[in-house]
This record gives C-alpha cells, sequence and structure tokens, in this order.
C-alpha cells in the first residue's frame, strides 16, 4: 500500500482533530502525550482551527505532517517546532541553538511496524533543516521503551538531558537528538 506522505492544510483540522483523539485513546498515551484525551475532547473547534493552521502548509515555526492513505484516511502523524536560540523551551530550558523539535508522533496500532514512523521522521527532518536548523530533538518518556527503541534505530541519540513531568511525580523524561551531518 503506497501512503501520501505532506504537510497539513489548514482547513483540515477536522481530520487532524479526529487523528488527535485517536492518539489519545492509544494504550501508551498516558506516557506519550502531555494531554489526555477528555482535556482534548473538550477543545472548541476553533482550538482546532487554530491549532491545524499553526503546522499547516506554509507556516514557519510549525509543520505537522501526516502519512494519507490511498482512501484519504490519516494513519500518522508527527508536528515539527522551531526553536530558536536565545528562547527558553516549554520546560524552561534555555534553546542555546536553532533546532527543531519533534512531538505527537503517531501511527495507528494496524499500521505499525510498516516502516510509516521511519518515513514520517525523515519528512520532518527534512522540513527542521530545510528551515535552519542544526539539530533535531525530542523528548520521551523514560519508561517508554518502544518509543526509545525507535528513535534510536533512527539515529537519535539521548543527550543526557533529564526533564522533570512535574514537582510532584518523579518522573522524568528523556532528550534524544540528531545532530546535522
Amino acid at each position: 500500500m503506497s501512503y501520501v506522505i505532506r504537510s497539513v492544510r489548514a482547513d483540515e483540522w477536522p481530520a487532524a482533530k479526529e487523528l488527535r483523539l485517536a492518539a489519545l485513546q492509544d494504550p501508551v498515551a498516558p506516557l506519550a502525550f502531555l494531554e489526555t484525551y477528555e482535556e482534548a475532547a473538550a477543545h472548541p473547534d476553533s482550538f482546532w482551527r487554530e491549532r491545524t493552521a499553526k503546522g499547516a502548509e506554509g507556516a514557519d515555526g510549525a509543520q505537522t505532517i501526516i502519512a494519507e492513505a490511498p482512501d484519504g484516511h490519516w494513519v500518522g502523524t508527527v508536528t515539527v517546532l522551531l526553536e530558536e536560540p536565545g528562547t527558553t523551551d516549554w520546560a524552561g530550558f534555555p534553546v542555546e541553538r536553532k533546532q527543531g523539535h519533534l512531538v505527537g508522533v503517531f501511527v495507528r496500532s494496524e499500521e505499525r511496524g510498516s516502516g510509516l514512523t521511519d518515513v514520517l521522521f525523515d519528512a520532518a527532518v527534512e522540513w527542521a533543516w530545510a528551515h535552519g536548523a542544526e539539530r533535531v530533538r525530542l523528548i520521551v518518556h523514560e519508561d517508554n521503551g518502544r518509543a526509545q527503541r525507535f528513535y534510536r534505530k533512527v539515529g537519535f541519540e539521548p543527550t543526557g538531558v533529564l526533564v522533570p513531568l512535574a514537582a510532584t511525580s518523579g518522573e522524568t523524561e528523556l532528550e534524544f537528538a540528531l545532530e546535522r551531518a
């Protein structure tokens, strides 16, 4: 089966919403995402319109890339955010150089193992390089071994940076990065 790998378009917010809600129902969602299904489902359509537009084709600061099956059904996604030097990231850490940050990685369970995630990552990393990133990073929960194995397989390495999830939980996430060759 062949898939189309492309950036979302702003008017495709209903499909973006549906895929995000599906991701949040995945069994590993509590380890993979910082949002629950209930929180996301409660957002009004205006939230989904704005969220989709910020990562749509032609946007400069972010890009949401999807895998579209031949029947038009979306089966996977990844978003790459650009982080500029001199700013602070979502966790409060200083950004020292221009980098891409991969978030929202999801492939429907029936498509896993097909190589689709590799293709989505290739597209996201290429977009980051094309927009001047010196490295691409991602954050993964310390207990999400499946994701960590995949990230290593596609060239990402742990940097040693630990990101606490919440002051009271004691859980951490790990930064993995891919340096531009």
